[in-house]
């Protein structure tokens, strides 16, 4: 490390802390966004979960905080110490719990800012300032200032932004990708099984918009519940596998224990790596309990592949005379919420999400489908397991970066490599 490098504290730094309302506005169906802690689970802002509020509330929320390019965004309470931040542009108000840090470029290099609080460093400080409670630990707005990091001089931190942020811009690029390709196969989905775009289509005697095999597939007309002719009222519990059986819970203590490379799903996302697994295929994991039915009402979903371990909170399905995929789409487009139970605690059991209403076209039909989507789920698992790799290069990269460990040119090389 060079001798140039400081131990400052934040304040010291010139990072400011900016506090926000501890209030919670009241949702509305469309409006602004309003940005909590689950939407900074991968680094960046994922509005596509986020609240929406009306304007005179996200007015009133950002008079007095409001988030600007390089600012970084604080958990303080029940992941305190995660961070993310956001790039697009996009105005938003910040959430109960969350804080911005925002350096003034003095001694730290804003587009730096996001790296300081993602060392080794960073969580050092915050298991030293971090307060354990019975429900949750939190952190103080007067201790984040005081935090003590290792800065290097501004060339070198320039340096480092512009390296580890290629391998960012990069996983973010295919994150976008990936969202492009998801919502072609919701749009394809919703034209086929839920407007019924093909039959209706031939109703009107508009010309074909799917090749002559696809086309010829699709009944001429509507019966009289106003479903194509020919397609049967279901449950989905018919077209589905359940292997919660295979499932096993690990408590905190023994995951401490078991650390390792795969990933131990919970009701909505990896929860901790562990060093074992229970599945190796391509798998649904549906919200049992806790988590199961988002604001909208659509169910927790993670479409998930390869070596993994499940909790008990979360349904394993596979599908039967369907794709894996296919049931992703029809799951990501219901209200789950007249089959959940408990006042307090939401539960959506098996015999409930088994008796799910599923309209059933004819067998060639829905093999078509998969066909069709496919080609662009091979690419979303292709685009995700690139962007695991660059994650992890990333990640071996930072740590040696932020001590001095590692010479600059390596690390480019490294970066060059990855990409």
């Amino acid at each position: 490390m060079s001798e140039e490098w400081q131990v400052l504290s934040l304040a010291d730094a010139g990072v400011t802390l900016l506090d926000c309302d501890h209030k919670t506005p009241e949702a509305v169906d469309s409006g602004w966004p309003y940005v909590g802690i689950p939407q900074m689970t991968t680094g960046r802002v994922d509005f596509s979960t986020a609240r929406r509020i009306t304007h005179a509330d996200f007015i009133a929320w950002t008079r007095k905080t409001k988030y600007q390019k390089d600012d970084v965004i604080l958990s303080r309470r029940t992941n305190p110490g995660v961070t993310a931040i956001d790039d697009t542009g996009t105005e938003f108000a910040l959430g109960q719990n969350l804080v911005l840090l925002r350096a003034d470029g003095r001694k730290v290099y804003p587009p730096f800012l996001r790296w300081l609080v993602r060392g080794p460093e960073w969580w050092v400080q915050i298991e030293k300032f971090i307060n354990v409670g019975a429900v949750f630990s939190s952190l103080r707005c007067r201790d984040v200032p005081n935090f003590e990091l290792t800065i290097p001089p501004l060339p070198e931190q320039r340096a480092i932004a512009a390296t580890l942020g290629a391998l960012d811009d990069k996983i973010e690029l295919n994150r976008k990708m990936n969202a492009t390709l998801e919502a072609m196969a919701r749009a394809l989905f919703r034209d086929w099984f839920v407007d019924f775009g093909p039959t209706r289509a031939k109703m009107e005697g508009a010309a074909p918009y799917l090749s002559p095999d696809l086309w010829s597939l699709f009944p001429n007309r509507l019966d009289d519940e106003g479903k194509p002719e020919g397609w049967e009222v279901s449950t989905i519990g018919d077209f589905i596998e359940l292997l919660d059986h295979k499932r096993v819970p690990l408590s905190s203590q023994e995951r401490a224990k078991r650390q390792g490379p795969y990933p131990y799903h919970g009701a909505t996302s990896v929860m901790d790596h562990i060093d074992s697994y229970l599945f190796d295929e391509r798998i649904l994991l549906l919200g049992e309990d806790g988590s199961v039915a988002k604001e909208d009402g659509r169910p927790f979903t993670q479409y998930v592949w390869g070596k993994l371990w499940v909790n008990n909170h979360a349904h394993v399905i596979k599908g039967r005379n369907m794709s894996v995929e296919q049931l992703k789409l029809f799951f990501d487009q219901i209200d789950i919420r007249p089959f959940v139970t408990g006042a307090v605690q939401p539960k959506l059991n098996q015999a409930n999400l088994r008796r799910v209403p599923y309209l059933r076209a004819s067998d060639a039909i829905h093999s078509a489908f998969d066909a069709t989507i496919a080609p662009l789920y091979d690419l979303v698992r292709q685009l995700n397991e690139e962007s695991r790799t660059l994650a992890q290069t990333r990640d071996l990269l930072l740590p040696r970066l932020m001590s001095g460990e590692l010479r600059l040119a390596e690390a480019e090389r490294a970066v060059e490599a990855a990409l």
